[in-house]
C-alpha cells in the first residue's frame, strides 16, 4: 500500500527543486540589504501635486544621489512617496536643497518621516541578526533533544527538526534574494523578525508531528518504524493542515490590504508557514524514517567508500 512516508524521496526531490535555485541565487547575488543593515537614509514625504517616481528620481540624481530608490507608498492619488538613499543627515545644506529642489519643481511637500542609520551601525545589527538566527538554531536543537529524551534518540529528533527548520530558512531567504534581483526587494529588521517567526512556527509543527510518533511508539501500533510514522501523519495531517489554513487567510488579507511597509515582512510569514507546514510533515517525519531504516548512514557509507577508495588498482 502507497503511503505517505514510502514517498518520501518525492518529498524529498521536491524540497530540492524549491531550494536549489533560491540557493543559486544566493550565492551568485547574495541578498539585497535595506538601510537597517547598510546604514542610509530612509524619507517619506508627500506631495501636495500628483507627482511621478521619475520626476523625482530626477532631483536625486541631479543632486547627487542617482542611486536612490523611490517607492511609491498607498494609493496614487495620495501621492506618498518612500526615498531610500545613502545617508543623510538631518538639517544639513545637502538636505535643504533636495527640499528645495523637490518643491521648486513639485510644490510643498509634506515630510512623513526621516531615519537614518549610520554604516556601522547597519553592519552589527546584521551581525547581530545572523546570531539571532544561530542561537535559535542551537536552542531549538537542545530543546528538542531534551523534550524527547524518553525516545531511542533524543538526538535525531533534534537534528530532524533542525534540518526542517533549515530548509524552511533557506526557502525564505533564497526566494527574498531572487526578489531582490528581479523586483529589488530589500531585507530589513523585520525580515529577521519573520524569519525567527518562522523558525519557531516550523519547530512548534514538527513537534506536534513528533509527539503523535512518540505516543504511537509507545502504544505499539505496528512492529514497523515505517508504519508507525504513517500512522502518525495521517492523524496529525489534517490538523496541521488547518492550522496553518487560518495563518495563511490572515497573512494574505495583510499582503493584499495591510499597506506596502509590511508587505515584505506578511509576504516572508506566509512563504515561511507554507514552506513549515510542509517540511513538518513531508520533511522532518521522513527523515525519521529514513534513519530508522539505515538509508541515511548507507547513503553516507557510499560517499565514504568513494572518497576512500584506491588511487591505484591492488597488484595481483
Amino acid at each position: 500500500m502507497t503511503t505517505l512516508a514510502s514517498k518520501r524521496y518525492l518529498w524529498f526531490a521536491i524540497s530540492l527543486i524549491i531550494i536549489i535555485p533560491g540557493v543559486v541565487s544566493l550565492l551568485l547575488f547574495g541578498l539585497k540589504f535595506g538601510i537597517d543593515f547598510t546604514g542610509g537614509t530612509l524619507w517619506e514625504v508627500r506631495f501636495s501635486q500628483t507627482v511621478q517616481g521619475e520626476g523625482i528620481q530626477d532631483v536625486l540624481a541631479e543632486a547627487g544621489y542617482g542611486n536612490a530608490i523611490v517607492q511609491r507608498t498607498g494609493a496614487e492619488e495620495d501621492n506618498t512617496f518612500l526615498i531610500r538613499m545613502r545617508e543623510l543627515t538631518e538639517g544639513s545644506p545637502e538636505k535643504q536643497a533636495i527640499e528645495a529642489s523637490l518643491e521648486s519643481r513639485f510644490g510643498p511637500i509634506d515630510e512623513r518621516e526621516f531615519s537614518t542609520v549610520g554604516a556601522s551601525v547597519g553592519a552589527e545589527i546584521r551581525n547581530r541578526a545572523f546570531l539571532a538566527v544561530a542561537i535559535a538554531s542551537i536552542g531549538i536543537l537542545l530543546y528538542m533533544a531534551y523534550a524527547f529524551r524518553n525516545t531511542q534518540n533524543p538526538l535525531l529528533y533534534g537534528t530532524c527538526a533542525l534540518v526542517a527548520m533549515l530548509h524552511d530558512v533557506l526557502v525564505v531567504v533564497g526566494i527574498f534574494s531572487i526578489l531582490g534581483e528581479i523586483s529589488n526587494v530589500e531585507v530589513d529588521a523585520l525580515f529577521v523578525t519573520a524569519l525567527l517567526t518562522v523558525i519557531g512556527f516550523s519547530v512548534h509543527d514538527t513537534i506536534v508531528v513528533f509527539d503523535r510518533i512518540r505516543e504511537n511508539l509507545g502504544r505499539r501500533v505496528s512492529t514497523s518504524f515505517e508504519e508507525v510514522v504513517n500512522y502518525s501523519l495521517a492523524q496529525t495531517l489534517v490538523r496541521s493542515v488547518n492550522t496553518s489554513l487560518t495563518v495563511v487567510f490572515t497573512l494574505l488579507a495583510l499582503y493584499l490590504f495591510g499597506g506596502s511597509t509590511i508587505r515584505e515582512f506578511v509576504l516572508a510569514l506566509l512563504i515561511g508557514v507554507v514552506s513549515g507546514t510542509y517540511s513538518s510533515v513531508f520533511n522532518a517525519s521522513q527523515l525519521l524514517v529514513a534513519w530508522e531504516n539505515g538509508e541515511i548512514q548507507r547513503f553516507f557509507g557510499r560517499l565514504r567508500g568513494r572518497g576512500t577508495g584506491p588511487a591505484v588498482a591492488p597488484s595481483r
